[in-house]
């Protein structure tokens, strides 16, 4: 077992790691496999340290990596993974809106009607979400799903 302090700094590491390989426009296929590596071993640390929320943003975050990397049934899965700490936690409104838009995003690979149901349900939660700059960053990422 890792120190406490040690995993979770692990897990964060790792977490920005992925998002650095996430915003490479010229990745690799190497670094894309490095990047779905990254995001796996973030949420494997999260796990043993981490809250609900924790695990739940490591569940989308891998979710966006396979949507990325377009491996579509693991998007899904993992955004469903995400979708269920949503309803199972007190998440605020932010929190919520991301479990949809994680499944829109998984979903615009196979199912592009469904995708929309998701997209609008994140829609939706941007009024009640009072951070500003969450809304932004709802708004700007749900503007990158191609519906």
């Amino acid at each position: 077992m890792l120190d406490p302090d040690v995993e979770r700094k692990l897990a964060a590491a790792l977490f920005n790691e992925t998002w650095r390989l996430l915003d490479k426009a010229d990745r690799t296929a190497e670094e894309d496999t490095l990047m779905v590596h990254c995001a796996h071993a973030s949420r494997f640390h999260w796990e043993a340290i981490g809250t609900a929320s924790n695990r739940a943003v490591g569940e989308w975050q891998i979710s966006r990596v396979y949507s990325v990397v377009a491996l579509g049934e693991s998007a899904l899965h993992h955004a469903r993974l995400c979708m269920q700490y949503s309803a199972t936690n007190a998440f605020r409104p932010f929190m919520n809106a991301y479990a949809h838009e994680a499944m829109a995003r998984a979903l615009s690979l196979s199912d592009k009607v469904a995708a929309r149901v998701h997209y609008q349900a994140a829609l939706d939660l941007v009024p009640s979400i009072e951070d500003e700059e969450e809304r932004k960053l709802l708004q700007s990422d749900l503007l990158t799903i191609k519906l």
